[in-house]
């Protein structure tokens, strides 16, 4: 049998060369073989510019530029391969480029909102943002320039992506979320946890700690292993799924699933934080590099006409009817027009879009970035013949004007650093000075 080593960071907070650095030394020291796949749980931060920072939500004191922008230029190259969801503190226009996962840099994955991928036959499951109760229902519209509550609201976990995620009925070996399923800390050692952070237990009692859709998840596809970050703090747990209270009814009929899910959260790659875990996971069908997932792309041509109408549609009964017949047909493209023709493979296409940095890492710019249209994403709807949903809608002329009264009348000292997007209605605990994050139900 076959096995995949594997590294997994909690929030990378910019912080790629420490994260690396930290990876090669311990196998150093503990004579480990070469990991295979460096797993990132958000707050990746894929800045490549100084203007991306106005679209990151945090205060403007924890506004850095961070590592990444010389992986992004081409002066570093990531040692191994590298993929992450997105977080709550992130380049969030650099993001929406890659809304169906791309390459941030060679050798460096984005995810997407939400998405499956297969790494040497192992696949692996994502989903970006945090759960916020106000706008779960909502379509994902934000487009620059960002209005400050558009800064927030870009990653929040919407509804489409996570339909998208529970249509998955084939057997998923990892999944990763930035939130952490709500329910998980009683699955592991809560006293440890209060001991750590405290201030959790008052989210912890009124069942807000974490993210619903996250934890129906984890009833539905029941992974060999889930991955979270945000809260700052290593916990793991061991989800027993004949004994987890589920947020929705038990599914019946579907491949056989893992009968436990073990979890682990990580903390950030700080001097004396447990950010870092290395494992091995064994593979019994090994394949060769990262390849799309073909279940994945014939719910993805199944849903994509959807994803700018309202949620409400997707609720309806007879739409969930019709859905298992529809993406049944897509599948039967993808298997004939991608699989046969030998195109699952996803190909090393980065490309440069927005300008790479040059100067001082701490000099300022009030601007926030240019809105681009990233070949990636193109090329993979063309890929699927669906229609590029980041191209919809885009910034009207009537938002610019409106955007350029905001600025002219002194709000625009908000983007640029005067409130940043901390606070606890604005980022939940982890919007407070980059802590962690409650990531509840009134939280981000």
């Amino acid at each position: 049998m076959s096995a995949i080593r594997i590294a997994v960071e909690g929030c990378g907070h910019g912080t790629l060369n420490a994260i690396y650095d930290s990876i090669k030394r311990t196998c150093k020291i503990n004579k480990y073989p070469p990991v295979d796949l460096l797993i990132i749980g958000g707050d990746f931060q894929a800045v490549r510019n100084l203007r991306d920072l106005n679209v990151m939500s945090c205060p403007a004191k924890y506004r850095a530029l961070g590592d990444f922008h010389e992986y992004y230029s081409g002066v570093r190259k990531a040692p191994m391969l590298t993929i992450f969801v997105g977080g709550n503190h992130e380049a969030s226009s650099h993001l929406w480029e890659l809304f169906y996962g791309g390459w941030v840099a060679p050798n460096i994955y984005y995810m997407g909102a939400a998405s499956v991928l297969n790494f040497r036959g192992l696949r692996i499951g994502g989903l970006s943002g945090i759960y916020n109760v106000r706008h779960y229902a909502h379509l994902h519209n934000e487009r620059l320039p960002y209005f400050p509550g558009e800064i927030k609201s870009i990653y929040h976990v919407r509804q489409h992506d996570v339909f998208k995620l529970y249509r998955i009925e084939e057997p998923v070996d990892v999944m990763i979320s930035h939130d952490w399923p709500s329910g998980i800390e009683h699955h592991g050692d809560l006293n440890e946890l209060l001991r750590k952070k405290s201030f959790f237990k008052s989210d912890i009692e009124k069942g807000e700690l974490g993210s619903p859709p996250a934890r129906s998840l984890l009833n539905k596809l029941k992974p060999r292993y889930w991955f979270s970050a945000h809260l700052h703090v290593k916990f793991a747990a061991l989800v027993d799924h004949g004994n987890f209270a589920p947020l929705v009814e038990p599914v019946t009929g579907l491949a056989d699933k893992n009968k436990v899910t073990k979890f682990l959260a990580l903390d950030k790659c700080f001097p004396h934080r447990e950010f870092l875990q290395l494992l091995t996971i064994p593979i019994t069908k090994p394949e060769f590099g990262l390849s799309y997932d073909p279940e994945w792309l014939a719910i993805t041509r199944a849903l994509n006409p959807y994803l700018h109408k309202h949620p409400s549609v997707l609720n309806s009964d007879a739409f969930k009817e019709a859905i298992g017949p529809m993406i049944g047909e897509e599948r039967m493209w993808v298997e004939e027009n991608i699989v046969a023709k030998g195109r699952l493979g996803v190909p090393e296409n980065f490309r440069i879009t927005a300008p790479i940095h040059e100067g001082s890492p701490t000099a300022r710019e009030d601007r926030m970035p240019e809105s681009y249209v990233n070949t990636q994403t193109t090329a993979f709807c063309e890929l699927l013949g669906i229609e590029d949903g980041t191209k919809f809608a885009p910034g009207s002329e009537e938002k610019e004007e409106r955007y350029r009264s905001f600025v002219a009348n002194g709000a625009g000292s908000y983007l640029r650093g005067g409130r940043g997007g901390g606070g606890r209605g604005g980022g939940g605990r982890g919007g407070r000075g980059m802590r962690g994050g409650g990531g509840g139900r009134r939280r981000g």
